[in-house]
């Protein structure tokens, strides 16, 4: 029997679990406080759901252990400055950008960034957290803490965002899924929207940046990249070392869901391209008590995550997918009575992108 041990227990975990069932594949998501003795992980192969940890015991274990695999990756990716750098060393294209050091730079960085600076903690920090958008007048505004464990960069104007989740296996193939169309409001992704094809030169560009990064770092399973889209092309915004929530779509609208295949590549299974048919949208559940009337338009898959609601919290995901657009369309307008006012302007972003 094939197990697999996720490092933390939240919603990505619990989605590897249900990934690895029907393959006869055990996956236990594990919390970072859990006793060492009580967690299977001798025999199994380590993965993580999240990029940056504290020491706990379990974790000083984990980390001692031969078949955690990528664990070399992911203190690279989870500090945005050294990832950055592998953006440089490897010369893919992102926002022009330098470690803050201290507030002595902000003359300096503005003559060189321009008027609007994008303040990122180097570590931690999403969902719109942990990040600050500063203008000249503003810096005063930046906690005093932020010096030296930031970075920053140019404020990008761009007029979309995608990602690319893709695949590594052990002998390096990779795999792709289509470029993912998403949303984001203050910060947090509210929708996605995914074709069968997408835009040939951003999907050639992105899959030869995606991969250039998992080649360079001997990474195996899934890694997402979101990215800006400029007239000059693609900027890589940021990586995730994971199966990631611009990919939630693949669970229902692609022959192999993010989760399986990321399960597929650390464990040396055949690792095919996954087939896309039809259109996706996918709508993230935040802050939204569970409301079963969503079940009435038949598109719908609800994913719920069974944690506590609480105002920014995600807590579960709806997937529509089908090949006639119109039909899609309409069932995606058929939820706005079903959900809070703050969810329209999601659902015709989608709507109009399916159009």
């Amino acid at each position: 029997m094939m197990q697999v041990c996720v490092l933390g227990n939240g919603q990505l975990g619990r989605m590897l679990r249900q990934a690895g069932e029907p393959l006869g594949i055990t996956v236990y998501p594990v919390g970072l406080e859990a006793d060492p003795e009580a967690v299977p992980f001798q025999h199994s192969v380590i993965t993580a759901e999240i990029e940056r940890w504290p020491e706990t015991p379990l974790t000083r274990e984990l980390a001692r252990h031969r078949a955690f695999v990528n664990r070399e990756v992911f203190p690279i990716i989870a500090d945005r400055l050294t990832q950055k750098q592998l953006f440089d060393k490897l010369s893919l294209p992102t926002a022009p950008w330098q470690l803050l050091a201290g507030p002595q730079e902000w003359p300096v960085v503005f003559a060189k960034l321009g008027s609007l600076a994008i303040v990122k903690r180097r570590t931690g920090g999403y969902d719109g957290r942990g990040q600050w958008r500063l203008r000249a007048g503003d810096t005063d505004q930046l906690p005093a803490d932020c010096y030296g464990e930031c970075i920053v960069e140019q404020g990008i104007n761009f007029s979309a965002e995608v990602s690319l989740v893709g695949a590594r296996s052990h002998d390096g193939a990779t795999v792709f899924y289509p470029l993912t169309h998403n949303l984001h409001q203050e910060g947090i992704l509210r929708a996605s929207v995914a074709f069968p094809q997408a835009d040939p030169q951003q999907q050639k560009q992105a899959e030869e940046m995606l991969g250039a990064v998992m080649n360079e770092l001997e990474y195996v399973g899934v890694m997402a990249m979101e990215c800006f889209v400029t007239p000059d092309g693609l900027l890589i915004n940021e990586l995730a070392p994971r199966v990631h929530n611009s990919g939630h779509w693949t669970q229902n609208g692609a022959s192999i869901s993010q989760f399986e295949l990321h399960l597929r590549a650390v464990l040396r299974l055949p690792l095919p391209r996954p087939v896309v048919h039809s259109p996706s949208a996918m709508i993230n559940l935040i802050g939204t008590d569970l409301n079963y009337a969503w079940l009435a338009q038949p598109l719908v898959h609800l994913h719920w995550y069974d944690k506590e609601v609480r105002a920014g919290r995600k807590v579960g995901h709806l997937n529509l997918n089908d090949a006639d657009t119109s039909r899609l369309r309409a069932a995606l307008e058929a939820l706005k009575p079903l959900l809070p006012a703050e969810y329209a302007s999601g659902i015709d972003w989608a709507r109009t992108l399916l159009a």
